[in-house]
């Protein structure tokens, strides 16, 4: 993902403040506002890789993505992932040792198709929230 503070600043020519949107500054907005995806068919430990993406979990069987502790993966605080269940077996996610995951009702998807985030608040805890069974 670009480096938000290393944006380049075209000008176009002879406009004093007028940013030109077929240049790089668009293109550059588009990669930080697109959330790319990668696939999973098995279970899964979440990667520093998965920051800020979604993980699509497509299965007939249910599986699960463990979250990591902070000593095998330093995610930032503030590390946003998605998983979203793409196929009919429900994804569980569960937590490391060390790791709390905070929900409102549980970590596994309701549905085909639900979708969850987990947001890291703390050095290993985690939000969990999302369509969740």
């Amino acid at each position: 993902m670009p480096n938000p503070t290393k944006l380049p600043t075209n000008v176009t020519t002879g406009t004093i403040g007028h940013v030109d949107h077929t240049n790089s500054v668009h293109s550059a907005v588009n990669a930080l506002t697109v959330v790319r995806q990668s696939w999973r068919t098995t279970a899964y430990s979440l990667t520093l890789a998965d920051s800020g993406e979604v993980v699509e979990v497509s299965s007939a069987d249910n599986l699960v993505v463990t979250v990591p502790s902070n000593a095998a993966v330093q995610f930032p605080v503030g590390t946003v992932i998605l998983i979203s269940q793409y196929g009919t077996g429900q994804v569980t996610v569960t937590p490391a040792a060390g790791v709390t995951i905070r929900t409102a009702t549980s970590l596994t998807t309701r549905v085909r198709y639900s979708e969850m985030s987990l947001r890291k608040r703390a050095t290993d805890e985690w939000v969990a929230s999302g369509d969740l069974s």
